[in-house]
């Protein structure tokens, strides 16, 4: 059964990446970076899913594992001229180490005390890329992947070379969080979050569960920071700030912590708040601080507004009343 909906998953990822493919060649080179972003966005929220949805661990610091694994590939670009492939590799490996190492710590720690460690960790990350010439300091460091080696013609621009490395990374990687979230491990994962008391005497090593949801959920957040990093050309401590973290947990509520259906959702709406935020100041006439912090403010109140109203996400809150409408007919 569970090979039957892998199939079928591979075939809807498969088509949904030709569509993906002829809308690149039919929009502007705006959208086309938009694109790519939230590509970026499906990666970096699809991982805190899999560690809050799945897993019940809470994470309010994981813009610097993104961090972790843009400063990775963007060094092994630049001082071992690794591969472009390779960096993002080196990405989700130096990231799902830091995975295992803040795992460890998540292993025994519950609630605030989790929430907190990765919080002190997005805050002190940007400090202590400073420290370390080879981190580039303030400044950062550039990350160039380059254009591919054969010639795909003069409209084939460098924002469309970013939305297909993007998309195929982002294609490839909830193809196989789908299927991990399917297999025991997944509901290794469930049991612990519902009971880990009950998980325990049914035989899961809730401990060790947890230090591998945390390694896969880091790995994945580091090919996400590594595809951030190529977006825009750089990575600097500015460029994965606390605000990050944040925005990304707010994805992840829009989309549904406990299912990936509704990724698309959240990153969607992550891209497409700055856009937004930029049309209501210039509307009012607002000042350049206004402008400035108005997309965090948007990000904020969305929070609020779907933890009160749609707590588990719209995707999830459909197929709730989907179900209640079946065992209503049915009686």
């Amino acid at each position: 059964m569970h090979r039957l909906k892998s199939s079928n998953n591979l075939i809807y990822f498969f088509v949904f990446g030709f569509i993906l493919f002829l809308a690149s060649n039919r929009v502007d080179e705006l959208r086309v970076y938009q694109g790519a972003s939230i590509a970026v966005f499906v990666i970096a929220i699809a991982s805190i899913i899999l560690l809050t949805g799945y897993s019940g661990q809470v994470s309010l610091g994981h813009g610097a594992l993104l961090a972790i694994g843009a400063y990775s590939a963007a060094v092994a670009r630049n001082e071992f001229n690794v591969p472009v492939v390779v960096c993002f590799f080196i990405a989700v490996l130096s990231s799902a180490l830091g995975g295992v190492l803040l795992g460890a710590a998540a292993a025994r720690l519950t609630g605030p005390y989790l929430a907190g460690v990765t919080l002190a960790l997005a805050i002190g990350l940007p400090s202590l890329a400073n420290q370390f010439p080879i981190l580039g300091g303030e400044q950062g460091l550039i990350f160039d992947v380059g254009f591919p080696p054969l010639s795909l013609g003069e409209e084939f621009t460098q924002y469309k070379w970013f939305f297909w490395i993007s998309s195929l990374a982002a294609l490839i990687s909830m193809w196989l969080l789908s299927n991990i979230l399917g297999s025991r491990y997944g509901r290794n994962w469930r049991a612990g979050r519902s009971n880990e008391v009950a998980a325990q005497l049914a035989g899961i090593n809730t401990g060790r569960s947890k230090i591998l949801a945390f390694t896969i959920s880091a790995g994945v957040a580091g090919l996400a920071g590594a595809l951030l990093s190529m977006t825009i050309g750089t990575v600097s401590p500015s460029a994965f700030p606390l605000a990050l973290s944040f925005s990304l947990l707010t994805g992840a509520v829009l989309s549904g912590v406990t299912t990936l259906s509704g990724v698309m959702i959240g990153a969607v709406t992550l891209v497409a708040i700055p856009e937004i935020a930029d049309v209501i100041a210039n509307r009012i006439g607002a000042s350049e601080r206004i402008t400035t912090n108005l997309p965090g403010l948007m990000v904020s109140t969305l929070l609020i507004i779907t933890v009160l109203f749609v707590p588990h996400g719209p995707v999830e809150q459909h197929r709730s009343r989907k179900a209640k409408k079946l065992v209503q007919k049915k009686n």
